[in-house]
């Protein structure tokens, strides 16, 4: 289905009922069901399954093989990478339903969440955290927070740019002049 709004792939399936906003595309071979919502401008790569309860927020990128699970939140201009993984049980067993025990995974505005990480649920990703491809996250991440390795853990400080900033989370990013100051484990952006 193609219109001025957005796309829909023929492979692709979107049950009714579920939400979508315009100039939303949704690629080959994905699922949208019923209960799920999804904002304006997104875009959904080739084999994204979005389920009954989970929202994504405006222009988010969902690359090729991902999952969003009940539970899950994406806010505006959130960046999912190639193949990476969201959860939504701690303990999950195949003989055991668990499914009034999901947990809520909330990923703040701007974050990007690099290729084959895995988002344990009951976390927060704050706005404009950076996850390193692979990492495995499995507590909160602070505003602005690069994150890398298996357990993740943080290792800087990225601009809301995409930059890594200097580790003290002081200064100003080399490539947009934006401004930071530290508070010990957590920075913020200083108005310009």
């Amino acid at each position: 289905m193609k219109s001025s709004d957005g796309f829909v792939h023929e492979s692709a399936y979107v049950d009714d009922g579920a939400k979508i906003g315009a100039g939303t595309k949704i690629w080959h071979f994905c699922h949208v069901l019923g209960g799920a919502t999804i904002g304006e401008r997104c875009s959904l790569g080739q084999n994204v399954v979005v389920m009954n309860g989970a929202t994504l927020g405006n222009n988010v990128k969902i690359q090729n093989n991902v999952s969003i699970y009940e539970g899950v939140e994406l806010e505006d201009d959130v960046f999912c990478g190639p193949s990476m993984v969201f959860t939504n049980v701690v303990n999950p067993r195949s003989h055991i339903s668990r499914r009034s025990e999901y947990q809520r995974t909330l990923v703040r505005r701007g974050s990007t969440i690099g290729a084959n990480a895995t988002i344990l649920c009951g976390t927060t990703l704050g706005e404009y955290s950076f996850i390193g491809a692979g990492s495995v996250v499995t507590k909160d991440v602070p505003a602005y927070g690069l994150v890398v390795g298996v357990p993740g853990r943080r290792i800087g400080w990225m601009c809301k740019c995409g930059v890594r900033l200097p580790d003290s989370g002081e200064g100003s990013c080399k490539a947009c002049g934006e401004s930071y100051r530290s508070h010990g484990n957590s920075i913020e952006r200083l108005a310009r």
